[in-house]
Order: structure tokens, then sequence, then C-alpha cells
């Protein structure tokens, strides 16, 4: 039996991440013939066919299902064995990391983190993308280095996550808001006029939904995409923002803010990364100061 070609792991890694002959050629820097020969020999080593055709691309097998997450690990392990073992000198590093985040994440954290950063490795320039789903398809390709959010039911199980901070909703007003004085009950915080925050436009969230059982209804005056356009229009209107309150610590500072008269679930902010970087020592010192800088 002839030994077998572990360079085929590499490949089939590649073709089951892309699912495109074309697209693994291209990332490979192959043809895409030769990707096909790959593929006819992966397919004969296997016995299985891995990709078939399903319309106008590919879609993986039961058996390739089974294969990609195995394939995915002995790939980073034999790639974290192979590298050089040396930590970076962080102050001759020359590098720049893409962070996706919300606005409110990096109005409140952003500042402390290039601090920490600059103290650390003054040639590490960050670049902050705006976050307007939560696709991870940017994290797969390489165009986004780390990502902040809450991990959903539909983030893909591939990424890395480590939670940063768990967090809580509050109310806030402006200081001289009628909610700023006196007990705040279910009723009193449903009658005023509400900002509904929804990156998709949605009027009604999980507060309407602990509304709802005590007969009560929110008048959604307008609605936003983000918490720190939710807390300006706060901060100047008779309008009512329901926030993350450590997500949003240092974009309240002169408003009111108060604790919700109703049960919501506290919920984690995590950090999201490929596994492909998990080794990576200077993504580690990034990941680590990030960690940091929420900690506090």
């Amino acid at each position: 039996m002839s030994a077998p070609d572990f360079n085929l792991l590499i490949t089939l890694d590649v073709l089951l991440t892309e699912g495109s002959v074309v697209a693994a050629a291209k990332r490979l820097r192959l043809s895409p013939s030769a990707m096909s020969r790959a593929l006819a020999r992966l397919r004969e080593t296997t016995g299985d066919p891995l990709l078939v055709r399903a319309g106008r691309g590919l879609v993986p097998t039961p058996r390739a299902l089974e294969l990609r997450e195995r394939v995915s690990q002995l790939v980073q392990d034999t790639e974290a064995v192979l590298r050089p073992a040396e930590q970076p000198d962080l102050r001759q590093l020359e590098r720049t990391f893409t962070l996706r985040t919300s606005e409110g994440f990096v109005e409140n954290f952003g500042a402390s983190l290039i601090t920490r950063i600059d103290e650390q490795a003054p040639g590490v320039r960050l670049r902050f993308m705006h976050k307007p789903d939560k696709d991870s398809a940017s994290l797969r390709d390489g165009t986004v280095d780390l990502e902040t959010g809450v991990v959903g039911k539909t983030a893909s199980p591939e990424l890395r996550t480590q939670g940063l901070f768990r967090d809580r909703f509050i109310g806030v007003v402006r200081i001289d808001h009628p909610l700023s004085d006196g007990e705040i009950t279910p009723q009193r915080y449903a009658a005023g006029s509400h900002i509904s925050v929804s990156r998709r436009g949605l009027d009604k969230g999980p507060i309407d939904e602990a509304l709802a059982p005590l007969g009560l209804a929110r008048q959604i005056a307008t609605i936003v995409p983000g918490f720190s356009t939710a807390l300006a229009l706060a901060r100047s209107s008779e309008l009512i923002a329901t926030v993350p309150e450590r997500h949003t610590a240092n974009l309240r500072l002169g408003l009111h803010s108060f604790d919700l008269p109703l049960t919501l679930p506290d919920f984690t902010v995590a950090m999201l990364w490929h596994p492909r970087l998990d080794a990576d020592p200077v993504h580690r010192w990034l990941r680590g100061c990030l960690r940091e800088v929420c900690s506090r």
C-alpha cells in the first residue's frame, strides 16, 4: 500500500471551505484543471465524490460534511507544528489588523485599545469596520481578523469564540426627563415614547415580548440601527433608549440610566476569529489586549 499524500489534506480543506473548484484553485494559486485533477485524486483516495453538482454550484456529500471539521483541525495542527516558535518583537512589528465591531463598541472601548496597542507595539495599526450583520464570511476569507458581538445560533461552528464580558439592558433618558425621578414601573416605562434599535429595521424585540404578558406595549417613535445613535437622540429629546449597560458606559455620560422594570436575560459579548489565526502569536497577543481592555 502506497503512503498517503498528506498534501491532499490541504487541498481537501480548501475545497470544503470554498465549495468551488475555481475558488479553491485561486486560493492555492493553481489552475482550475490542476484543482480538478486533485479533486479526482481525493475522490479516488476517499472513495467518495465529496463535492457534487447542484445547479450551478457544488454541494458537499455527507462524507465531506463529516470530514470537514476533522480535516480543518488536522491542517491547523500541522501548520502550528511547522510554524516557528519564536515570539515576535512587538516593538519592531508592523502590521494592520481589521476589527469588525458595532459603532458603540468602538466608541466605548476603541480609544483604550488603541492606547494599549500603541504602548506595546507602536507599528501596529487597527482598522475598524462597521458590522451591519452577523455574516462570518469576512472572517473566513481573511478580510477581517477579529470580530466582536453577541454569538447567536446562526454563528458558524468553525469559528473560535471567547467571552469578553457579560452585559444587560438598561433604560436611558435625558437628565430632566420624567423617568429620571421616582420609581420606574412597567407602566411608566411603557407609556413613554421609545427608540427601537435594530440593524434590520424591526420595531419589535425581546423588550416588547417581556411587556406583552403584562398587557403593555411600547410606543415606538423611531427605529435606528445602533445604540450610539439611540443615545444621541435620547440626549436631545424626550425619547427613551434601551441599551446594553457596559457596551455604552462612556456614551451615557450626562444621561440618566435606570434598571428596567422587566426581567430580561443577560448576554455575553464575545470576540470571534477564524481558526487559522488561533496559533498566530501576534493575533493571540491582540486578543489578549482586547480581553484586558474589556475586563476593566
